[in-house]
């Protein structure tokens, strides 16, 4: 995989196929890394490929990337990343697809710089619905395989990281007025257990002004759900 070096943060990438590009969030919360689509539901670097130009990248401290960390990190800390490493490859716009954690970035993405995005494909969106203590403890599991490596960062520090990720509502790192006004199209694939709960994707199906919801896609492959986000994505694709 490439590097892309900025400052002090090393994300580590890769890229599949020809055509518009599409950047992916990979599932796995924290771990968030290119490799964890192997195992996924469906495989969007395969699948998608063919038809896009398909970036996967590692989240800093997640695979092979890596970042300081600080009491001020946030979701703002992987958005400008994001946006980093799309100015690196000189892409002005891009679909985005996010699985888990995923979705939340894309999300993040469409707030700091809404005119470079085309389409948004959540794939089980995580979100906030009497579970906090489930992303507090995936969190402190991550941070205590990799405190080590850390020594910059003290307890504090933390604390304050995991607070700015996981002490919001709803998708966490925007609010349900941004999601009402967002314009963006988005295809949602719904989840249903405690870390991707049903009721975040259908509200935000309800409160989305350009959105669509699939709510069935046990065998993607097999179901049409990745003919439905292909044809999605051409769709949304600009002229």
């Amino acid at each position: 995989m490439p590097i892309f070096h900025r400052n002090q943060v090393d994300i580590h990438y890769e890229i599949e196929g020809d055509g518009f590009p599409i950047l992916l969030f990979a599932p796995g919360g924290m771990l968030s890394a290119a490799s964890f689509w192997e195992n996924a539901e469906w495989d969007p670097i395969k699948t998608l490929s063919p038809h896009f130009t398909v970036i996967a990248m590692d989240q800093r401290n997640a695979g092979d990337s890596r970042a300081p960390v600080s009491g001020r990190d946030g979701w703002h800390s992987y958005a400008e990343d994001h946006l980093a490493l799309l100015d690196h490859l000189n892409i002005d716009q891009t679909h985005l697809l996010g699985g888990c954690i995923g979705g939340p970035y894309c999300l993040g993405v469409i707030k700091a710089h809404r005119e470079r995005v085309a389409s948004a494909v959540l794939q089980q969106p995580i979100g906030s619905d009497n579970n906090r203590a489930l992303f507090y403890s995936m969190f402190d599991n991550w941070a205590d395989a990799i405190k080590d490596e850390h020594p910059e960062a003290k307890a504090e520090d933390w604390l304050a990281f995991r607070s700015n990720m996981y002490d919001g509502e709803f998708l966490y790192n925007v609010d349900r007025d941004f999601v009402a006004a967002c314009t963006v199209p988005m295809l949602v694939l719904m989840g249903s257990d405690p870390y991707h709960p049903e009721t975040i994707s259908r509200e935000l199906a309800d409160l989305a002004p350009n959105v669509t919801l699939i709510e069935e896609w046990k065998n993607p492959e097999k179901d049409g759900t990745v003919e439905a986000v292909i044809s999605f994505l051409k769709a949304a694709t600009p002229a």
